[in-house]
């Protein structure tokens, strides 16, 4: 009998499409009227945007998943291609001191983005071909090599923010593929130094960490953005101001469609308007983890799980930046901030996601399959011992022994 998709997914994605262009608009229109003489200015933008990742998700929703994992080294390699070019003078371009984008058609597009769908494909292929490698230290160094390398060149934009959040998605992958806690902690440690190399190195990032750790050894201007954001959160109450009369947006929170829309959000809509989005993404998070146990293969179960971490990741930076729990980073809220490359590369992956919940297995045909495969007693650090043939985390699928590889 053919699965059909994920109706609950499909619509908690368009939901927060919506809610994205409503608050784009209500968040901008002022900005936009004085910068370009057009209210609708970044609305115009980012409908387009919503358009193209529309249709990019229907065409993922259509292909098999499997293909994905014959492509992934190519599009390893684009990405890293495209990441190298972001940092060649003349041709990345420089917004905020940062350089991040490529202006490609006349539209700006944000490789790390990209970078981050790809590595997640890469490194579900590599888990689903050599599961018993990866417990290994000649089979955990490649895969690191190339996390590293791709933390490197987005850090160097420098995006800090987004290159943390791919070292997460890399390592929560690789932790559940079967890779040794060790070699984890391990490389864990070594990272911590070169991070602050890199915060201490860039001034703004530096007291951007300050703000949070110790407010007073900092400016008042690099906390500015910061108290804005409060400014706008507090005054939101229960119910908010109301859709449309924020007062934050009226050039005091700086770039309020952007990276600090979800003050907004809570300015305008209240607590009662954030908690619906957070809990939106926390419907995402259950229904992408559904998925991913339901899925009948190693790739596919990897491939849901990098994928639904890297939306729910995001976004619980992103709310805890504007709430003043996490240092001020450059990363948008997912399907909501203003910026295209974003929402294509999100809508792409939500499209990936709703494939595989196609062909995902019911609990009584996981079972079927599982005694018909005679599948070991494995175990994983998210399920304990005894699990049996009704594996809970893709990437144990790999282990045949039950056992992380010896190093």
């Amino acid at each position: 009998m053919e699965q059909r998709y994920d109706k609950t997914l499909w619509m908690t994605a368009l939901i927060l499409v919506g809610i994205g262009i409503v608050m784009i608009y209500s968040s901008s229109a002022i900005r936009a009227q004085e910068r370009f003489d057009d209210p609708a200015f970044f609305l115009k933008r980012q409908l387009l945007w919503a358009l193209l990742s529309t249709v990019a998700m229907l065409w993922a929703m259509n292909v098999d998943y499997r293909h994905w994992e014959r492509y992934a080294p190519v599009l390893l390699l684009v990405s890293l291609l495209l990441l190298l070019l972001v940092l060649v003078p003349g041709v990345g371009i420089k917004i905020n001191g940062a350089k991040r984008w490529l202006r490609l058609a006349g539209f700006s597009f944000q490789p790390s983005e990209l970078a981050k769908f790809s590595l997640i494909v890469f490194l579900a292929r590599l888990l689903a071909k050599k599961p018993e490698r990866v417990g290994k230290v000649e089979g955990f160094l490649p895969p690191l090599f190339l996390v590293g390398t791709l933390f490197l060149l987005i850090a160097l934009e420098p995006n800090i923010g987004t290159a943390i959040i791919l070292l997460l998605i890399a390592f929560s992958m690789l932790f559940v593929g079967g890779c040794r806690i060790s070699h984890l902690f391990l490389t864990l440690l070594g990272a911590v130094p070169l991070v602050v190399g890199i915060v201490a190195a860039h001034p703004h990032a530096k007291a951007r960490v300050l703000a949070i750790l110790d407010p007073s050894r900092v400016s008042p201007r690099s906390l500015y953005q910061l108290h804005q954001s409060f400014y706008a959160l507090g005054p939101g109450g229960l119910l908010g101001r109301g859709l449309g009369n924020g007062v934050q947006k009226l050039f005091y929170l700086p770039e309020p469609h952007t990276d600090f829309i979800f003050a907004i959000v809570g300015e305008e809509m209240g607590f009662i308007g954030s908690a619906f989005v957070v809990g939106l993404f926390g419907i995402l998070l259950w229904r992408g983890t559904r998925i991913t146990l339901r899925t009948p293969d190693p790739f596919g179960g990897s491939l849901a799980m990098g994928i639904t971490l890297a939306i729910t990741l995001q976004a619980a930076v992103n709310i805890g930046m504007v709430v003043g729990l996490l240092p001020t980073t450059g990363v948008p809220l997912p399907f909501i901030s203003f910026g295209g490359s974003s929402l294509v590369v999100t809508l792409l992956g939500v499209g990936v996601l709703l494939n595989i919940s196609k062909h995902a297995l019911t609990p009584n045909a996981r079972l079927k399959t599982s005694a018909s495969r005679q599948t070991p007693t494995l175990s994983s650090p998210l399920n304990g011992e005894g699990v049996g043939g009704d594996v809970l985390v893709a990437g144990v699928w790999g282990l045949q022994s039950g056992k992380r590889g010896k190093a």
